[in-house]
């Protein structure tokens, strides 16, 4: 279909990454019913989207990420970092680590607790997961295998990376089958989003199969610039599903979108709803040129204000990884198989016979989860233990062997924010993630360095002398180590939380003045308006994030086709 100035649908989707895909999936599956869906990025057809490794292509590329930086960060000893968000079709899942991670049962207790909603309790989501998952070992108690979202088990071995699994075990953190059973704790090595050795995005699962669906446009190259909305109409209060909950006392109705597309501006409309899938970053900063957010902002940025949501943009967390680095002998790492050009050739001709060997790799292939004290009352660490090392990320790689076992605070109590700078939408948001802005952050990131220490000097790994690089030995004291963690932590690029849901009763008043979305993310007081993408999340998951997307995307999408 060719968009025109005016062109109507019944729901319009803004974001073609991991919740846009799933959503554009389901909610086209009545050829009735038409779907737009809009991406700022373009296609996902570049062959480093499809090779794992190829996230080192496409991470700070302007191709297929955002390139967002933070702001100079306190936490971080004044540093300001790369942010990288996808911007191509499958979003971050075209260009991010790949690794499947649900989280723990914990974790959807405490959404219980901040939502006032069961549907988010750990059977439930078990039973969403196992029913979108392409399971490599088929259907079990913990997977299913008949979804779209395909999980294997890495495609390669490291003989250094078997041992630190028998360090850790040394250390009292046990050698477990895998992380996705609703209790962490333990070390293995991660399921992946990728199939038969190629990444398997959400692009993939959910997009390509439906793409031709006639009442389906999918929009790329689309720059959405303001999401429309205007005084709330008989027809829309008709109808019970556009005053549930959050929209039970709203005013305002969301009608479409103003879009820049090829360099025009055009407006497309709406029915049903609009639905703002754009991720952590962009959902909460369009809502704010929007005119939708906390009112001072909006006043400073000279925006007419629309509606005041204070808590839109605010409650930012994301997870830190401190990047130790230790100098290993006798054993091959990535660091000098890349730099040998026949072990080069020798990776890409297996990988290209076989889809196996380094090529496949994610950044990370081993993980660990345990409590940085007893007082813990489940995992709060988590590793990330790469056969390779380098300065920062996009620099070269160390020229000697080495290992980055990467620890990070799953469950940080730092919190930071989106905010719009300027009333121009195509103006980047100042971003600060305000890290280690709490004294038990500090903790547990000293605690992580230590344990990680006690892991490098245990016995299963003394053939390979390792000897720290990073943070150094002279490192030694609390301060010290504090100090470290800020030289040397940056962003696992795990951000939620922005348009935070929260507890909001029948007649749409929220227990809490920053609540955004009510627990099925409907936005409060402005009917037909959805955010669902990880800036819903009220409080970060154990481990990577892209699978608790899914989670929500999935659940909200069976409550949007019940209703209707």
């Amino acid at each position: 279909m060719t968009i025109t100035d005016k062109s109507h649908f019944d729901t319009i989707i803004v974001g073609a990454g991991s919740s846009g895909c799933l959503l554009a999936n389901r909610l086209s599956a009545n050829p009735n019913h038409k779907v737009l869906l809009i991406e700022a990025g373009g296609k996902d057809d570049w062959i480093w989207i499809k090779i794992p490794v190829g996230y080192l292509f496409t991470i700070n590329n302007p191709r297929t990420d955002w390139c967002f930086k933070t702001e100079p960060d306190p936490g971080l000893n004044g540093r300001s970092i790369h942010y990288a968000r996808g911007r191509v079709l499958g979003g971050s899942s075209s260009i991010n680590a790949m690794i499947y991670m649900r989280g723990q049962e914990s974790d959807y207790q405490k959404w219980i607790e901040r939502t006032g909603d069961t549907i988010w309790d750990w059977k439930h989501s078990l039973d969403t997961y196992k029913s979108i998952e392409s399971y490599f070992g088929g259907n079990n108690q913990w997977h299913g295998s008949d979804g779209e979202m395909r999980v294997e088990q890495p495609r390669v071995q490291w003989p250094i990376l078997d041992s630190w699994r028998m360090a850790a075990s040394e250390q009292g953190i046990p050698s477990i089958e895998e992380f996705n059973r609703g209790d962490n704790e333990g070390c293995a090595y991660f399921h992946m989003n990728q199939k038969k050795g190629i990444r398997w995005s959400m692009s993939d699962a959910f997009l390509k199969p439906i793409k031709h669906r006639k009442n389906l446009t999918i929009m790329t190259n689309a720059q959405v610039l303001k999401v429309l909305t205007k005084t709330i109409t008989n027809e829309t209060l008709n109808q019970p599903k556009n005053r549930e909950r959050a929209w039970a006392s709203a005013k305002l109705e969301a009608y479409g979108l103003k879009i820049l597309h090829k360099g025009e501006q055009i407006t497309v409309t709406a029915s049903d709803q609009v639905i703002l899938a754009a991720g952590a970053v962009s959902s909460p900063h369009l809502l704010q040129v929007s005119g939708i957010g906390p009112v001072s902002l909006i006043n400073s940025i000279g925006v007419e204000p629309v509606h005041d949501l204070p808590g839109v943009g605010e409650n930012l967390q994301d997870h830190l990884q401190i990047r130790t680095v230790y100098k290993v002998s006798n054993c091959k790492t990535v660091n000098t198989l890349y730099k040998n050009i026949f072990s080069r050739m020798k990776m890409v001709l297996e990988y290209a016979l076989f889809r196996t060997g380094p090529m496949t790799m994610p950044p990370s292939t081993l993980g660990a989860f345990a409590k940085s004290d007893e007082t813990q009352t489940s995992a709060n660490l988590e590793w990330h233990v790469q056969p390779l090392s380098l300065p920062k990320f996009g620099d070269p790689l160390h020229p000697f062997n080495a290992i980055t076992p990467s620890v990070t605070n799953i469950r940080p109590t730092s919190r930071g924010w989106i905010r719009a700078t300027s009333s121009d939408p195509l103006v980047y948001p100042s971003i600060l993630c305000n890290y280690l802005s709490t004294q038990e952050d500090l903790d547990v990131a000293v605690a992580g360095l230590k344990k990680t220490r006690q892991i490098m000097q245990s016995k299963a790994l003394q053939p390979f002398a390792p000897e720290e690089m990073l943070p150094g030995t002279t490192i030694r004291t609390d301060k010290d180590l504090e100090h470290a963690a800020r030289d040397l932590g940056t962003t696992i690029f795990h951000p939620i939380g922005t348009c935070a849901m929260g507890k909001v009763n029948s007649v749409g008043i929220a227990d809490h003045p920053m609540t955004v979305l009510d627990s099925e993310c409907r936005v409060r007081g402005i009917s037909k308006l959805r955010v669902i993408d990880a800036s819903s999340m009220p409080v970060i998951t154990s481990g990577n994030t892209n699978a608790p997307v899914m989670l929500i995307a999935e659940t909200i999408a069976k409550k949007i086709l019940r209703a209707n």
